[in-house]
């Protein structure tokens, strides 16, 4: 097996292993971007504390964490799925802190003018602030895929056959110049993957600053 062929093994699993954790951080962060953003200084308070104590632990610790040191009867993580959970309560916090910072962006006048017609909170949030924060935060949503993109790599370390796993396996194989092989083209796999990201995020940028300031 060529260098080529053994990176390709593990492309499959990056991209699901992007996919996955993405998934999960879209969606989850949206109930905490909500509790970052309450009244209510409890619940406000237990978001900021999960967030920031979620970013706080590097990756590799939270893979190593649920693969390793949780095990409730027969049940244990796999290296699979353990790496999508890591990954995907990872990408919650961080993509909660970015909804955040849209919410915050939009102007307070839209909910105070939802207020004067009457909708409802949930009806406010759904139909008038969350379509505009998207807008805004859109590109740096964008770039946070690429980040976890390159992130996914790092579940090499908990046996994920996905591409840095191969290159490793390859050069131990290969340990002579050829085992380099692999690693360069693992490099030059992450920047065609990520080049398509970046340039929908620079897209995304350049028509919200018309969309602003037009």
């Amino acid at each position: 097996m060529d260098a080529l062929s053994a990176v390709l093994q593990g492309l499959p699993m990056t991209l699901w292993l992007t996919v996955s954790a993405f998934a999960i951080g879209i969606v989850g962060a949206v109930p905490l971007a909500v509790g970052l953003s309450s009244s209510n200084i409890l619940v406000r308070l237990a978001c900021r504390l999960f967030v920031d104590f979620v970013r706080g632990v590097p990756i590799i610790v939270w893979l190593f964490l649920l693969k390793f040191g949780i095990q409730l009867g027969t049940f244990k993580f796999s290296p699979v799925s353990a790496a999508v959970v890591g990954l995907g309560v990872v990408s919650m916090a961080y993509l909660a802190e970015i909804y955040r910072g849209g919410l915050q962006s939009v102007p307070r006048g839209q909910s105070e003018a939802a207020d004067a017609l009457g909708l409802a909170r949930g009806t406010t949030f759904s139909r008038v602030m969350a379509p505009q924060a998207f807008r805004i935060v859109s590109p740096s949503i964008a770039t946070y895929l690429t980040g976890l993109l390159k992130d996914s790599s790092i579940a090499s370390t908990i046996i994920v056959t996905e591409m840095v796993f191969q290159s490793q396996a390859f050069a131990r194989q290969h340990p002579t110049v050829e085992g380099i092989f692999p690693y360069i083209i693992v490099g030059a796999l992450y920047i065609g993957l990520s080049l398509p990201v970046a340039y929908m995020s620079r897209r995304l940028d350049t028509r919200m600053r018309k969309a602003i300031y037009a």
